[in-house]
Order: structure tokens, then C-alpha cells, then sequence
């Protein structure tokens, strides 16, 4: 029997798993697997984006399993991401088309600005200057992005929208224009980056947090070799050999009782299985505690790329040596 999966109900009384899949930095070529893997795990919902480069295959995995009645289109809750390229309102429909012939759906469940930073448009995901290490920037500003993003859902091509990486003050800057107002913020989010200023202004006007990178991201591509593993962290193993439980297991039950969407990513059917199985036990006062504490402001994902860009969200903390 597949694992019931409860739901957070956003501001606008839709309703979304509290745990996905995701699916960024995923392996080409198993990403198919993994989807049908956490289908029949009971996941139903799919994090999914643009720049991910493997839309296709994931929706090869939907189509395997709608096909075999393992579920239906209305089970599954499914998030893609507009890329940086396609900010100008004009590019905004059109991009959202492409991703939805890639993952073979008429409609999206989520559609999140990516990155509240713009480049230059086309069909370049990263339009490199000269110097090989910053794009070139567009200047589109990411509110006018957002009434092309409201015309999604006036259409029908996607039932919520909401933003990624956005700081408090950008979110701002789209609640003072919004006629539909974004459902949820995903955000990198793990013990040695809690960005607790961020999420409590998103609770508190009612915008749900997402948690990307629940488990540290281990893997991801520029990690160094003295980079803290978070997973190794003496205080998560000491945690989960008190609740018998994994390292993962520990990471994404804490995101769960902070209250977040959490869409830890695997391409391992026991491992997509085994960060699902979080729903019965639950870390004490003291746990969280020891969690919250480990705070170091360690960004994973500080997208370099867009340094200096009047948009990058992060980049006064790290002008401010913060890391």
C-alpha cells in the first residue's frame, strides 16, 4: 500500500503534499525511474524546472504511470520553475508552453518565478560575457514578470503561482502589485541555513515556505572537498541514532514540523522511499533545539552567476562576509 502523504493548505485554500520529489541535479537518464519509483512510493507531488534539463523525462514517468492506472491526473501535484531568460512579459506563456509539451500536461499545479534575477532573453539558459563567470543581464523587473504569471491562471495553464529565492523585500515588491498573490516561497533550507527572518515574514503574510536542499545538498556540482557535510554533522547523527531513524530522515522530519513543504531529491527507489518515512515519529523541543543551533549561514546555492545584477537576492549578506 502506497504511503499517505499529508497535505499544507496554501492562503488560497488549495491544497499541496508536504512532501515532494525533487528532481534538480538528478542523473540524466534516471530520472523516468525515479518519478514511476516515487509515484508508487505514494509521493504525488513532482518538483520539477526549466533549467533542470530533464522535464522530459519526468514526464515520461507521469505518462508510465497515468497510462497504468496508477493514478490520475488529479492526483498528482506537479511544479515547474519560469526561467531567468524569459522574464519579459511577452516570453513569460511561451516558456510555460514548453515546459508543459516536455512533461506532456495540459496544466501545472505550481509556477514559480525561478530567480527574481532577469537575463538576457532567448534560448540560452546562461548567457555567458566574456569573462566566463557572469551572464549577461536583462532589465526586466520581476514585477512586471508577475501579471503574466497571474494570466497563467486566468487561462487555465496552472492553478497556483508563486516565487523561489525571492528575499522579504522582493516578495514585498509582489504583494504591493498582485492581484493573485504568490502561495509559497521556495527557498534553500536546512540546520546550517534556517534564513529565519525570510520565513517568518513569509508565515507571516501568509506565503507557505518551500525547503529546497533539506539534506544539504551533498552532491551538488561545485561542492568542495572541506565543505561541512551536513549529514555527517555530529548532532544529526546523534539524532537519528536516538530515533533509530536515518540522517535524511532527521533533516526532513525537522522541515516538516517547521512547518514546510520539504522536496528532499533521489534518484534511489529506497532512498525516495525512506525520505518518506517521516510521518511517525517526532523530534522533541529539545531536537529542534539542537537543530536550530546549527545555523551557520551556509548558502548552497548563492547563484554567483548574478552577482552585481540590481535583483540577486543574497548578495548583500555575502558583501557582508556572511557565509
Amino acid at each position: 500500500m502506497a504511503l499517505k502523504i499529508p497535505n499544507v493548505v496554501f492562503r488560497n485554500g488549495a491544497s499541496i503534499p508536504a512532501l515532494g520529489l525533487g528532481t534538480w541535479n538528478s542523473p540524466p537518464g534516471q530520472v523516468t525511474q525515479a518519478v514511476k519509483d516515487a509515484i508508487d512510493v505514494g509521493y504525488r507531488h513532482i518538483d520539477c524546472a526549466h533549467v533542470y534539463e530533464n522535464e522530459h523525462e519526468v514526464g515520461a514517468g507521469i505518462a508510465a504511470k497515468m497510462a497504468k492506472g496508477t493514478v490520475k491526473r488529479e492526483d498528482l501535484f506537479v511544479t515547474s520553475k519560469l526561467w531567468n531568460t524569459y522574464h519579459r512579459p511577452d516570453l513569460v506563456q511561451g516558456a510555460l508552453q514548453v515546459t508543459l509539451r516536455n512533461l506532456n500536461l495540459k496544466y501545472l499545479d505550481l509556477y514559480l518565478i525561478h530567480w527574481p534575477v532577469a537575463y538576457r532573453e532567448g534560448d540560452v539558459l546562461f548567457p555567458l560575457r566574456e569573462d566566463g563567470k557572469r551572464v549577461h543581464f536583462s532589465d526586466v523587473d520581476y514585477v512586471d514578470t508577475w501579471p503574466a504569471m497571474e494570466r497563467l491562471v486566468d487561462a487555465g495553464l496552472v492553478r497556483n503561482i508563486g516565487l523561489s529565492n525571492f528575499n522579504a523585500k522582493q516578495v514585498q515588491r509582489v504583494l504591493d502589485v498582485a492581484r493573485i498573490a504568490p502561495v509559497t516561497n521556495q527557498i534553500e533550507c536546512h540546520p546550517y541555513l534556517h534564513q529565519s527572518s525570510l520565513t517568518e515574514y513569509c508565515i507571516k503574510q501568509g506565503i507557505t515556505v518551500t525547503a529546497y536542499s533539506p539534506l544539504g545538498s551533498p552532491a551538488r556540482p561545485w561542492v568542495k572537498q572541506d565543505d561541512p557535510v551536513l549529514m555527517q554533522d555530529p548532532v544529526v547523527l546523534k539524532l537519528a541514532s536516538k530515533h533509530a531513524k536515518t540522517p535524511a530522515q532527521i533533516l526532513i522530519r525537522y522541515q516538516h514540523q517547521l512547518g514546510h513543504v520539504v522536496i528532499p531529491k533521489s534518484v534511489s527507489r529506497e532512498r525516495i522511499a525512506s525520505n518518506a518515512a517521516i510521518f511517525g515519529f517526532e523530534l522533541d523541543r529539545e531536537d529542534l533545539r539542537q537543530l536550530t543551533a546549527l545555523e551557520r549561514n551556509g548558502r548552497i546555492c548563492p547563484e554567483s552567476f548574478s552577482f552585481g545584477h540590481r535583483y540577486h537576492p543574497f548578495e548583500e549578506e555575502f558583501r557582508k562576509g556572511r557565509r
